[in-house]
């Protein structure tokens, strides 16, 4: 996958892109099972840069967030599902609680985020802010999550047995 780099050589990437004028959007998440809100998601997300990275949660990371059952898909396959997106420039995959260590290594010009999110929980919006960058959120698609897909294929299965 030429999309998925590892966070040294996606920094030199990104470096270069800046030297040359362009504007970088950051974003993160688990993406466990791709649905339509991601989608519409992350191609707004791009629209708010010339590049977007998307730095994705590992299983480790996935796990402590979400519980032991999570999550559903590996973090390799979840990269090689995410890299078929045209809207999505690179992904590296980081194992730490948060992407603050990710985000203060990048310095991107954007730091995007669902619109659920209190601006006072973004981790990275104070940092982002030192240099010149700016947070955008994006609107979230009511009723479109993976814990409402997970809650319906739970319901439709037990309701079979």
């Amino acid at each position: 996958m030429e999309k998925l780099l590892e966070r040294d050589l996606l920094k030199e990437k990104i470096d270069s892109l800046r030297q040359k004028g362009k504007k970088i959007a950051f974003t993160n998440g688990c993406f466990d099972i791709l649905h339509v809100g991601h989608i519409r998601y992350l191609k707004e997300a791009r629209k708010t840069a010339d590049i977007l990275v998307l730095a994705l949660n590992s299983d480790s990371s996935v796990r402590a967030i979400k519980g032991d059952k999570r999550p559903l898909v590996t973090e390799l396959e979840r990269a090689e599902v995410l890299a078929a997106l045209e809207c999505i420039d690179f992904i590296t995959i980081f194992p730490e609680p948060t992407p603050l260590e990710l985000i203060n290594c990048l310095k991107p010009d954007v730091l995007v985020k669902g619109g659920d999110w209190p601006l006072e929980q973004i981790v990275g919006r104070n940092e982002i802010k030192q240099w010149g960058g700016h947070v955008e959120l994006i609107a979230e698609v009511e009723g479109k999550s993976t814990t409402d897909i997970v809650q319906k294929i739970i319901s439709a299965h037990c309701k079979k047995s």
